[in-house]
């Protein structure tokens, strides 16, 4: 019997899939046609309130008729009238020729492809739908600048439920340098292996240089590799957040059903660069500010609330790494009470969170 291996996704099978679907139909059909095209993966497809808009506009007429692309028919339009911004803003600002514009945020599909908390495959994609977004000119005040014609800040984007929807949604697969389609494990040993390679490279500057030391016993030079040892045995933030999901109570959950990664692999003056953002699918809705008037006990009480609120257990810990929702300074509060037996914690979160005190990463 011969056992067919199971297809990775790729960029261009991908893409395939996008075209196919229908606007109307595309949130509802968009895993199953993932999952017709790669079989052995179930997808799941979460989105991510993260808006963005693409450079990218086309200007409508009086009477709806598609123009062309926004810069160039405002550059064809500024010519007609001799580079006079008055009168051109005088000829338009009346509103009847608008802009079009695509508005969307991230969207990404996972599939499992073994049991271990790494492994899973992820599809970077945007959810993109095409509004009418408002006149070519702000019909209140005259440009200053042709790049103020080019850029209508004038426009709000803050509530795009105000303008009129043209056409989609549709996905895409988005641009990001190395981070479209990601098998996680695989790219957590990429992340140590670049980790490494450029400490590395770094070894010879840092063997030649020393710290000058002053002790009991006089003063001393030591080279900078004595003063930090085990410098070159550092896990990257990005294998320590799944080491700890593992090792937590929160590995009882796949970690992309809470979580989705925004991942970058590029270079950056002349030295490599792999890592991600975290991005939690479901958040709390305050952020919780350490703060001296609360004690530990009410912090964790506290963090125990978010915990029911997210549906996580240890789920405050992963947040606070994230930097945004839970302040850093309410891990150590505990890690604190933790150590004077104050509070208490199942015994493989509290290693965790003993072990981010001792060696804090955030993102």
């Amino acid at each position: 019997m011969t056992i067919e291996p199971i297809r990775l996704p790729d960029a261009a099978a991908v893409e395939t899939v996008l075209a196919t679907l229908a606007p109307a139909s595309a949130d509802r059909d968009l895993a199953a046609a993932l999952g017709c095209a790669f079989p052995g993966f179930s997808f799941t497809v979460a989105a991510i309130d993260d808006p963005y808009w693409r450079d990218a506009r086309t200007v409508l007429g009086a009477d709806g008729a598609r123009l062309g692309d926004h810069r160039a028919w405002i550059a064809r339009e500024l010519d007609a009238t001799g580079g006079d911004l008055t009168a051109f803003w005088e000829r338009r600002r009346d509103g009847a020729f608008q802009f079009a514009e695509w508005r969307g945020c991230s969207a990404f599909a996972t599939a499992a492809t073994g049991p271990g908390t790494a492994d899973f495959v992820q599809i970077a994609l945007g959810r993109e739908t095409e509004w009418l977004a408002g006149p070519v000119v702000d019909p209140h005040y005259r440009p200053s600048s042709v790049e103020h014609l080019m850029e209508p800040s004038w426009v709000s984007r803050d509530a795009p439920t105000a303008a009129r929807p043209l056409a989609g949604p549709v996905y895409r697969l988005l641009g990001r340098a190395g981070g479209a389609i990601v098998h996680l494990r695989s790219f957590l040993g990429r992340c140590a292996r670049v980790e490494r390679d450029n400490r590395e490279a770094r070894r010879p500057q840092l063997e030649s240089r020393a710290i000058h030391e002053v002790a009991r016993d006089g003063a001393r030079e030591i080279t900078f590799l004595d003063a930090i040892p085990g410098g070159f045995d550092f896990v990257p933030r990005e294998v320590r957040f799944f080491e700890d999901w593992e090792r937590s109570s929160a590995s009882a959950e796949r970690i992309f059903t809470h979580w989705a990664f925004d991942i970058r692999d590029d270079d950056y003056r002349g030295r490599r660069e792999v890592g991600f953002i975290p991005r939690p699918l479901r958040a709390p809705a305050e952020k919780l500010i350490a703060d001296d008037t609360l004690s530990v006990h009410r912090l964790m009480e506290r963090v125990e609330a978010v915990d029911s609120e997210i549906g996580l257990p240890f789920g405050w810990f992963f947040l606070m790494t994230h930097g945004h929702w839970i302040d850093a300074d309410v891990g150590h509060a505990i890690a604190a009470g933790l150590r004077a037996q104050r509070v208490r914690l199942p015994d493989r979160d509290a290693k965790v969170l003993l072990r981010w005190d001792d060696a804090r990463y955030i993102f």
